[in-house]
Formats: C-alpha cells, sequence, structure tokens
C-alpha cells in the first residue's frame, strides 16, 4: 500500500473516485488554550497493488511532542477493511476521508498525525498550535 495524498484540511470528499480537497492546513493559531477546533478532515488518497489483497488495519492517531495520545479514549481510531482486486487489475486507488469534530488542543506546541497500515507508520503529518498575542 502506498499513500499518494494525506492532508489534514477544511473539507474533503469522494466525488466519483476524485479527492476533493479545499483548505489544506498544518497551522492552527489561537488567541487562547484549551483551544477546540470545531470541524476539519483527514483526506487520504491509497494506492493498491496485487499484493495487498486481504484484511488490513488502519491506524490513525493525533499526538503531541511526548507521543500520547490528544484523545486516549478515544485514539487510535483504527478501521479494518479488505483489499480485493481482480487479477488482472495492476493497481487500484481509494479515497478515505475522516472528518474530525471538536478536537482539542490543550497546550501550543507541535502534534503530529500518524497514519499506519498493519501496525507500521506510513505517514506523519505534523500540526503546530500556535498561541498568538490577542492585541490587534
Amino acid at each position: 500500500m502506498d499513500i499518494q495524498i494525506a492532508t489534514l484540511c477544511d473539507f474533503a470528499a469522494d466525488y466519483n473516485g476524485k479527492l476533493v480537497i479545499s483548505g489544506t492546513f498544518d497551522t492552527l493559531a489561537a488567541r487562547a488554550l484549551p483551544v477546540v477546533h470545531p470541524s476539519c478532515a483527514l483526506a487520504m488518497r491509497f494506492c493498491f497493488t496485487q499484493e495487498d489483497v486481504g484484511r488490513h488495519k488502519l491506524s490513525i492517531n493525533i499526538i503531541n511532542e511526548d507521543g500520547e495520545s490528544l484523545d486516549p479514549a478515544n485514539m487510535p481510531i483504527e478501521p479494518e477493511f479488505d483489499v480485493k482486486m481482480p487479477k488482472e487489475i495492476p493497481f487500484n486507488t481509494r479515497n478515505m476521508v475522516m472528518n474530525l469534530q471538536g478536537l482539542r488542543f490543550t497546550e501550543d506546541g507541535i502534534y503530529s498525525i500518524d497514519i499506519g497500515y498493519d501496525g507500521e507508520l506510513m505517514m506523519r503529518l505534523p500540526l503546530r498550535i500556535l498561541k498568538v498575542n490577542a492585541e490587534v
């Protein structure tokens, strides 16, 4: 399995096999902490080959600089799925959009969105929470 695209964004959708992404970001600025980001999406596009046929487990975890989950009660998110492909198909792509609501960050700093596949870390997306001066 190969991750062709992975990004945090304001909105994403799969539209007839096309991944639609709007508002990609890697920094959230907040005047006060904790800050709650009401709604965003993790947009991903995977490419599978014949060797990926079978059952697999994806893992999504948002962690702080110390490696602790942002929400230990609900993360990591670990959906399981089957990859099926006819023998004559050399590769197949699939889009996945995970809508994330109410992400709560108690401290500023660098966070990471870890994407794993069958127990192996495949990608780490950085996310910076930046506390800004409230004065204008």
